[in-house]
């Protein structure tokens, strides 16, 4: 009888993720890849039925969590992102580790509910069989581990590709096998040294790069008349203000934006470049200047965006903000940076600013509630970019108060953040870049799902991040204008790395050879952000093109209708 009610509850189980299955099925349709998929899934479920009969309970409850877990994992991220978990988003996941005690609190309905389903699955392993019939003794705990290795093989033999539609349980451990071989194979070489020649002294006294987080450029009223106030459309007196408009992010992730910003990497060979060559700290210590860092997302020391202990050693300056809010994180670095910037010395400073990731319910004061109605306020005071989702399903409405607390999460993070930085900074020899790391999906099309950004599957506003230049009225660094015909609305975060380069003084040629355009230069960019940043075992990056005439906008949001931005004349 518990072998029936075993062989019950994991058919229920599988049978739970029918429509997953039927999507998978419509996609191939009929013929041989349909049969092959077919057979796939029947030896990985009879495998999994076979593990359910294995005799010691150590063992059989060992399999039995370690598939519940893994299938808790893949099932968690269809509810929260309503799109499959590839594997490239897996290794993504798995280089944010850090932060999996905050995933856990951001997502734990998504979590319950996963685990709650997969109870089933715990159970008609984990359960005494009673009688079973005449089977090998090893063929039980077997059968998974074969099954399971099966899975990796096909995954590795198509860059990662062909767990679609599959029993769940087994996908992610497959992607972790693929991982881990990955990380026992992977040797790119060491770190070089700084070997570009100089043609000159810096050509400001202060370079600094401003990454703003979740920022997306639609949002801005650098780019559209609705878009929330920033105090970057108009001029201020004594700095030149270049807007290149909308630009592409590097990747929809974090992680992936902030580490190729800070060693360069290309289109063509981020990979590479990232590893091996020298990084930005590296690089400003050659040309002279300190090198800073402001973080204000993390504490504590601890490290983030894929920066290692290493790197940190060519940083001269790391600084975080363990007893300061987070809704003044961005103002305690705004502080930071105002005095670095009167204190005379030459630096380099990269600020990592807390902005509008989510939870956005609390990132602002009260006097900038702005726009309403709102997400409830209190309950995310002390979180800096992750947060429970109790009461937000993903509606239609939670998306209108959503939309509204980024909108005055903006306002306070980007607009009074640089009204502050006009009214108080010494920006005469200081020459400034300000950019996000992505954009956002704030779901303006109605599309399912609660996650804003690292789809898979991504929306193109995902990728549409601001792009300004602003540096002291008298101070002659690049020439800004000269190609700003062509380039607004038309660069990427690509063009950054060598901008910086140059602005340094290193020699024009040299660094254009190695890392592409800078600002000053015709960017000829394909307008692109990487939706595939850890392309695996031969796959290749998966580049998405930004279609401004597919941009959604405030004011379109507002009107309930598609508003075109094209490119500038």
């Amino acid at each position: 009888m518990r072998g029936w009610i075993k062989f019950l509850l994991l058919l229920v189980y599988l049978a739970s993720f029918h429509a997953y299955y039927r999507e998978r099925i419509e996609a191939l349709g009929i013929g041989v890849p349909l049969v092959l998929y077919l057979g796939v899934f029947a030896v990985l479920a009879v495998a999994l039925l076979l593990a359910a009969f294995t005799r010691p309970g150590w063992l059989r409850w060992g399999l039995a969590l370690a598939f519940t877990i893994s299938a808790i994992f893949l099932d968690t991220y269809d509810r929260i992102t309503d799109s499959y978990l590839t594997y490239s988003a897996f290794v993504s996941m798995v280089y944010a580790g850090g932060f999996v005690q905050e995933a856990l609190q951001q997502y734990h309905y998504a979590i319950t509910l996963a685990a709650a389903r997969a109870l089933l699955l715990l159970l008609g392993i984990g359960l005494r069989p009673g009688p079973t019939p005449k089977l090998p003794r090893l063929l039980p705990p077997l059968a998974p581990a074969l099954a399971l290795l099966a899975l990796v093989a096909i995954l590795f033999v198509r860059a990662g590709e062909g767990a679609r539609g599959l029993p769940v349980m087994y996908t992610p451990l497959a992607y972790l096998s693929l991982f881990t071989y990955e990380t026992l194979q992977d040797h790119v070489g060491p770190r070089q040294p700084v070997t570009l020649a100089q043609s000159g002294r810096p050509m400001a006294r202060d370079i600094v790069l401003l990454i703003d987080e979740s920022i997306s450029g639609n949002y801005l009223d650098l780019n559209t008349p609705a878009g929330v106030p920033s105090h970057l459309a108009q001029a201020q007196p004594g700095v030149q203000i270049v807007n290149f408009g909308y630009a592409a992010s590097i990747a929809n992730c974090s992680a992936d934006t902030n580490v190729t910003l800070r060693y360069g990497g290309t289109r063509a060979d981020y990979l590479r470049i990232n590893s091996t060559l020298p990084s930005i700290w590296q690089y400003a210590k050659r040309a002279g200047l300190e090198t800073v860092y402001i973080d204000g997302q993390r504490t504590g020391g601890n490290l983030q965006n894929l920066m290692t202990e290493t790197e940190k050693r060519d940083i001269d300056q790391f600084i975080q903000f363990d007893d300061t809010p987070v809704v003044q994180r961005d103002m305690a670095a705004l502080d930071r940076l105002v005095a670095l910037l009167k204190d005379a010395k030459p630096h380099l400073i990269v600020v990592n600013k807390v902005g509008a990731h989510f939870p956005v319910h609390d990132k602002y004061p009260d006097d900038f509630l702005k726009y309403q109605p709102a997400l409830p306020r209190g309950h995310y005071v002390d979180i800096a970019d992750t947060g429970t989702r109790d009461g937000f399903d993903g509606r239609p409405q939670d998306w209108v108060l959503y939309r509204n607390a980024y909108q005055n999460t903006v306002l306070w993070s980007v607009g009074e953040f640089f009204r502050r930085l006009f009214a108080e900074a010494d920006l005469s020899q200081a020459v400034v870049l300000y950019t996000s790391d992505h954009g956002q999906d704030l779901h303006e099309r109605g599309n399912p799902g609660l996650n804003t950004h690292c789809d898979s599957d991504p929306v193109p506003e995902e990728g549409l991040v601001p792009l300004v230049v602003i540096q002291g009225q008298g101070l002659r660094t690049l020439d800004w204008e000269g190609n700003l015909a062509v380039n607004r609305n038309a660069s990427s975060h690509y063009n950054l790395f060598p901008t910086m380069l140059k602005l340094m003084g290193y020699d024009d040629k040299a660094v254009s050879a190695l890392y592409g355009q800078s600002l000053d230069m015709p960017t000829n960019d394909p307008f692109t952000f990487n939706v595939r940043f850890n392309a695996r075992l031969g796959a290749k990056p998966d580049f998405r093109h930004i279609d401004l005439g597919q941009v959604v906008t405030p004011a379109s949001v507002l009107a309930g209708q598609p508003m075109p931005v094209g490119k500038a004349d």
